[in-house]
C-alpha cells in the first residue's frame, strides 16, 4: 500500500492533534494535582492510571459543587 503525500500530510496532522490533546490532558491532570505529581511523573504513568486520576478529580469536583465549598 502506497501513501500519497496528501495521505501522509493527513496522518501527520491527525498525529499532531492527538499529541496536543494528550499534552493538554497531562498538563490539566498535573494542575489539578497541585504539586502532588510532577510533569515527569505524569508523563510516565500509563493510560489506565491517568483514567483513574481523571475519574477521582471529576468526582471531587462534583462533590465540591454539591457541597458549595470553595474548590480553590
Amino acid at each position: 500500500m502506497s501513501l500519497t503525500s496528501e495521505d501522509i500530510g493527513g496522518l501527520l496532522d491527525r498525529q499532531e492533534k492527538e499529541t496536543k490533546a494528550l499534552k493538554r490532558e497531562l498538563f490539566k491532570l498535573a494542575w489539578y494535582m497541585r504539586g502532588g505529581i510532577t510533569l515527569d511523573e505524569i508523563y510516565s504513568i500509563g493510560f489506565e492510571d491517568r483514567e483513574i486520576i481523571s475519574e477521582i478529580i471529576k468526582e471531587n469536583l462534583e462533590t465540591t459543587k454539591e457541597s458549595g465549598l470553595p474548590f480553590f
